[in-house]
């Protein structure tokens, strides 16, 4: 384990007796709530945590921001929040982002698109503009996807060089099919665009039952070495992450994939990058 305090990148926390969550099935759908989270995590060292949204159904977007504020008084650890917001509406989304810039907490959006169908979808022009949109109103993008959407992310990095991004889940890699490209080929490609960040959660849960670490390991590999510590974010994925690992296990074999590094780049990766992206105090 680490020998200091981390920062996880990516919490979630719902409860679909308040809010709806239209993709919630099998274990996943039951609360998921702060007490639920200190008796998973309690033997890691957590400095501070970010929420991201959870996909509720549109109409409790900001419902669910305003949930997520009140758990934070019993879970002061929230330091930041990634809320919905739906980009796809292009300018037309700006008085939402406004509302959301103006709310305690908030320091980016997160338009999951790993579902649509369309894989240039996040290159339809009004949502370019949504994405563009965020730089006025000092929100990042997380860009949540799936690897045969990776070509079209570049392409939205590119049309939105003013916006600070993270690549959530290392998008996504093929790993219980074995696929290895083109999605390293264009992680690489995504890690020459300055304004994305990469963040090193969810690998576990993209794998075949029965994976080791050594499974994961050349996926790990490829994001480290593409994007490089100062660029790395560790994101824990709670509680999604269950359904494959616990979370301890989670950061412990993280912690064993950069062993090799310098301490200070260890801080880097669980800690230093995402103060500096979420602007954590």
């Amino acid at each position: 384990m680490p020998s200091f305090p981390i920062v996880d990148s990516h919490l979630h926390l719902w409860d679909p007796r308040l809010i709806r969550y239209p993709w919630l099935s099998g274990r996943l759908a039951r609360p998921f709530l702060p007490v639920d989270f200190r008796a998973d995590s309690a033997s890691v060292a957590i400095e501070s945590l970010v929420f991201l949204e959870c996909a509720a159904a549109p109409e409790h977007a900001f419902d669910e921001a305003h949930w997520i504020l009140e758990q934070a008084k019993a879970e002061p650890r929230i330091a930041a929040m990634v809320c919905h917001a739906a980009l796809e509406q292009g300018d037309a989304v700006r008085a939402d982002l406004e509302r959301l810039a103006a709310t305690d907490k908030v320091r980016g959006v997160r338009r999951i698109y790993q579902d649509e169908p369309d894989p240039a979808f996040c290159l339809r022009p009004e949502f370019i503009a949504g994405v563009r949109a965020l730089d006025g109103h000092g929100l990042s993008f997380d860009m949540c996807l799936k690897h045969p959407q990776l070509q079209s992310s570049i392409g939205l990095a590119d049309a939105c060089p003013n916006v600070p991004m993270v690549l959530d889940h290392i998008a996504k890699p093929g790993i219980a099919a074995g696929l290895m490209q083109p999605w390293a080929d264009q992680v690489r490609d995504l890690a020459r665009r300055e304004n994305v960040v990469c963040k090193l959660s969810g690998v576990a849960t993209e794998a075949a039952a029965g994976w080791t670490p050594e499974t994961l390991r050349p996926y790990i590999e490829v994001a480290l070495e593409a994007f490089g510590p100062s660029r790395i974010m560790f994101g824990g994925d709670w509680p999604v992450s269950t359904l494959a690992i616990t979370y301890p296990a989670w950061v412990a074999l993280v912690d064993d994939m950069i062993s090799d590094l310098s301490d200070a780049e260890q801080r880097q990766i669980y800690r230093d990058t995402a103060r500096s992206f979420y602007r954590l105090a």
